[in-house]
């Protein structure tokens, strides 16, 4: 599956929802979670509400939605989306570490590339768990973010991969910003810490392939992401870094437009469905 990803603006996989999540997804996530009438069900890190609207799409008008994310301008915007389709779904803003909500209070929870952000994913799976019903479904999508394929046909390109995963781990660590990088195909071993047995892991290719060099668009984008990143840096030398990797992302434009029709550049990575059950108590 052709997915839209770019290694070289972020550490972590962005837009998952709102560029990745398709049809096929939401009915794996309808046969995962097995709704029924009158089943409540939680989506945590509901973003702009993608989730919201697509699972909307397959009928389920007795199913009673409730989603939260961190962000309130996001749960805002999820909110006015689906107003304006007239669907009646919750939201709430609220941390995946704290969920607002009594023991049991769902039949399902999923959580889709959210986990990648948190610092401590063993509170956030605590929530989850405490949250769904003995018997309950629990799905958690996650990438693999430290085990990304990247090739391209030109030297620079190589460079800037490289110079870029620098950039980046180096900037988190100057913030306290320290995740796992390589949480995805962790989720189904941490399961049964939390008392949810795990059912099983599901594949998720995350592909972009280019083919003939990008259109000066991609190249802008790249630059910002990069600009917009150690703008806000806390010391000189990150700021520093990250002025070279925009000189070499130049480099990397200029050589991709010399080879033209014979430029190449593939990225891949995985995101990986850890399903499990709530244990009957």
């Amino acid at each position: 599956m052709a997915r839209d990803i770019d290694a070289l603006t972020a550490a972590t996989l962005k837009h998952l929802r709102d560029r990745w999540w398709d049809e096929a997804f939401t009915s794996f996530v309808r046969v995962t979670l097995q709704p029924r009438a009158g089943n409540r069900i939680l989506d945590v890190g509901c973003g702009t509400g993608t989730a919201e609207i697509n699972i909307s799409r397959l009928g389920l008008s007795q199913v009673d939605l409730c989603a939260v994310d961190l962000l309130y301008a996001r749960v805002r915007e999820a909110l006015m989306a689906t107003r304006a389709r007239n669907m009646p779904v919750g939201f709430a803003a609220a941390d995946a570490c704290a969920l607002p909500f009594r023991d049991g209070a769902f039949d399902s929870v999923f959580c889709v590339a959210v986990l990648q952000h948190v610092r401590d994913v063993s509170s956030a799976l605590r929530e989850f768990a405490r949250v769904t019903k003995p018997g309950g479904r629990v799905l958690v999508v996650e990438p693999d973010n430290s085990a990304r394929y990247w090739y391209s046909a030109s030297e620079a390109g190589r460079r800037a991969f490289e110079l870029g995963q620098r950039f980046f781990a180096t900037l988190a660590q100057s913030r306290d910003d320290l995740t796992d990088p390589a949480v995805g195909p962790k989720l189904a071993g941490l399961f049964p810490l939390h008392g949810i047995q795990p059912l099983s892991v599901h594949l998720f290719p995350v592909s972009s392939t280019r083919l003939g060099a990008p259109p000066p668009a991609v190249w802008e984008a790249r630059r910002e992401a990069v600009r917009a990143a150690f703008a806000k840096a806390p010391d000189e030398a990150i700021r520093r870094l990250g002025a070279d990797y925009v000189k070499l992302l130049d480099k990397y434009a200029r050589e991709a437009a010399d080879a033209g029709p014979s430029f190449v550049e593939i990225q891949n990575t995985m995101l990986f469905a850890a399903v499990g059950q709530k244990n009957e108590e």
